[in-house]
């Protein structure tokens, strides 16, 4: 395989999957219903989330009857959530995290 130290003009595709115990991990079981959920959405603080988590958070609670949406934005828009915005999430029914440029 050409590597980009073997030949600068190949390009390298990275796996972007998750490689330890990716077998392991399991999809949340599915809110049968968002009536009266409590949702947190965390925004990585990027310019572009304000207004969609604005129109996303009206649509949350007008058309799906969500009694309580909790915004926090992580400090480093580039790292994992922090074990503070963790623990708050635990609490909550369903969490949206989002990104915006």
């Amino acid at each position: 395989m050409n590597t980009p130290a073997d030949n600068p003009n190949a390009i390298e595709v990275l796996d972007p999957t998750y490689g330890d115990n990716s077998t392991d991990f399991a999809p949340a079981t599915r809110l049968p219903t968002l009536d009266g959920a409590t949702v947190g959405i965390i925004s990585n603080g990027k310019e572009g989330t304000p207004a969609f988590f604005d129109a996303l958070e009206d649509a949350l609670r007008e058309h799906h009857g969500v009694a309580e949406v909790v915004r926090l934005t992580k400090p480093n828009y580039s790292a994992p959530a922090d074990a503070s915005i963790m623990d708050r999430a635990a609490r909550w029914h369903a969490l949206i995290a989002g990104v915006g440029d």
